[in-house]
């Protein structure tokens, strides 16, 4: 069996780098090479990168009354390969300045649902679609109260039209069965609080 490459100075190389676009986001090309599983290097790779910032996604839940509080807004990127561009999502933002992680979930938990988070559970960070992309995902589960939360939410500046839902946890993994919630964070967020929402209550109960 082949063994892992372990990464380091000798493994990698960015021969060239040139900027095709930049506005809020940013598109690169790049042109490298990196070591074989097979040993030696490649020959030189062109690839566009989507340079994005880091972003946040967290998953307000309740687990008092055993429920979560999900967005619902309107995202281009769906318009032409869904049937609904309204999306069903975690309380999200993007790391756009000098921050932490956990500053962006209490920031964009007030701005998107108007909530406050007693305590934040790291779930995990991954690199949604590391061929063409650079941005890294922060994933939380956020201790909130969901009484009385709802409304629509956002930034008017930013073009937000945010509406808050508060769902049990037996309708929101409902929702994740029938395939309404499309969103990875989403899924993964819900995926692991089944996993862990007896230790969660415990703890924060």
């Amino acid at each position: 069996m082949t063994e892992r490459i372990e990464p380091g100075p000798d493994t990698y190389e960015i021969l060239e780098r040139q900027n095709c676009f930049k506005g809020f986001y940013r598109v690169d090309r790049l042109h490298v090479r990196h070591r074989l599983f097979g040993g030696g290097m490649s020959g030189k790779i062109s690839r566009e990168l989507f340079v994005r910032h880091d972003a946040v996604c967290v998953l307000p839940y309740d687990p008092q009354r055993d429920e979560v509080v999900l967005i619902e807004q309107f995202r281009v990127g769906a318009m032409t390969k869904s049937h609904n561009p309204w999306l069903i999502e975690l309380v999200a933002g993007l790391i756009d300045k000098d921050e932490q992680p956990e500053e962006v979930a209490h920031r964009e938990a007030q701005e998107e649902a108007g909530l406050t988070f007693s305590a934040l559970w790291p779930i995990n960070a991954y690199f949604p679609s590391p061929g063409g992309s650079d941005e890294f995902v922060h994933v939380y589960c956020g201790r909130c109260v969901s009484e009385g939360a709802g409304g629509i939410h956002g930034l008017e500046e930013e073009g937000e039209d945010i509406k808050v839902h508060v769902m049990s946890f037996t309708d929101a993994m409902q929702a994740l069965r029938d395939g309404r919630i499309i969103n990875a964070a989403a899924i993964i967020a819900l995926q692991w609080l089944a996993l862990n929402r007896e230790e969660v209550r415990e703890k924060w109960a």
